[in-house]
C-alpha cells in the first residue's frame, strides 16, 4: 500500500504550478436547478433514493469589511443528477433541511462544516451522515486535501475557479455558473468514491469521466 501511495506522488503535496499545468475539465452531465417552492419536493424525492451524494454550498462573495451574505445555493450531486437548490430564491426547506439531516444518506464534500455551519443559522437542523473527503485523504497519507488538489492527484485534471467569485443570489444562474456549481458537487462524489477504492483495494487507475468535458 504504502509503495502503491509513493508511486502515485501521494508522499509529497502537488504544488499549483504542477495543478495549473493539467487540462480543465468541466461538468456536462444533467443537471436540475431549482429556483421554484414547487420543485423542492419532486428533487428531494429523487435525492431520497441516493445511497451517495456529493456536497457543496455556493455564496456571494463579499467585498467590503464586515459584510456578509448567506449562502446562495446547494448543490447535491447523485449518480445521474445534480441538483442546484437556490435556496436565495426558495428559501433553506424543511425537506432539504431533514435530507441533511439524514444519517442513511452519505454526503461527501470539502470540509463540509465550513459550509454546514452557514446553513444551520439559517433554519436550525442537525447535520448527519456528512464525510469530509479532506480529512479520508489525509488519514491515506494523500499530502493535498482541498478540492482543486484531490482532484488532480486523483483525477488528473483542474478544476476551473473562474465562476467562483460571482453573483450566486441572483435570480438566473448563467450557464457558466451552473456548469461551475455542478463540477464541484459531481467531483465531490467522484473523489469519495476513488478515495473509497483507495481505502479497500489500493491505488486503482483513474476512471473514465463520462460526466467531463475538456
Amino acid at each position: 500500500m504504502q509503495e502503491n501511495r509513493e508511486r502515485a506522488g501521494f508522499d509529497r503535496r502537488m504544488t499549483r504550478e504542477e495543478i495549473n499545468q493539467l487540462e480543465i475539465e468541466r461538468y456536462d452531465g444533467p443537471v436540475c436547478v431549482i429556483k421554484h417552492s414547487k420543485d423542492i419536493k419532486p428533487a428531494i424525492k429523487a435525492l431520497r433514493e441516493e445511497h451517495l451524494l456529493g456536497f457543496d454550498t455556493e455564496t456571494r462573495p463579499c467585498f467590503r469589511k464586515g459584510q456578509s451574505f448567506q449562502p446562495s445555493l446547494i448543490q447535491l450531486a447523485g449518480k445521474e443528477m445534480v441538483y442546484l437548490f437556490q435556496i436565495s430564491q426558495t428559501g433553506l426547506p424543511r425537506e432539504l433541511c431533514a435530507l441533511l439531516a439524514n444519517p442513511d444518506i452519505i454526503k461527501a464534500g470539502a470540509a463540509p462544516v465550513q459550509d454546514l455551519n452557514p446553513l444551520r443559522q439559517m433554519r436550525e437542523f442537525e447535520p448527519a451522515g456528512f464525510v469530509d473527503i479532506g480529512e479520508m485523504a489525509r488519514t491515506l497519507g494523500i499530502k493535498n486535501h482541498g478540492l482543486r488538489g484531490l482532484a488532480a492527484v486523483l483525477l488528473g485534471f483542474r478544476i476551473s475557479k473562474q465562476s467562483q467569485v460571482s453573483n450566486w443570489a441572483k435570480k438566473d444562474l448563467t450557464t457558466a455558473q451552473v456548469k461551475y456549481a455542478a463540477m464541484d458537487a459531481w467531483v465531490s462524489r467522484t473523489i469519495y468514491l476513488h478515495l473509497q477504492d483507495i481505502e479497500e483495494n489500493g491505488i486503482k487507475p483513474v476512471q473514465e469521466a463520462t460526466a467531463l468535458e475538456a
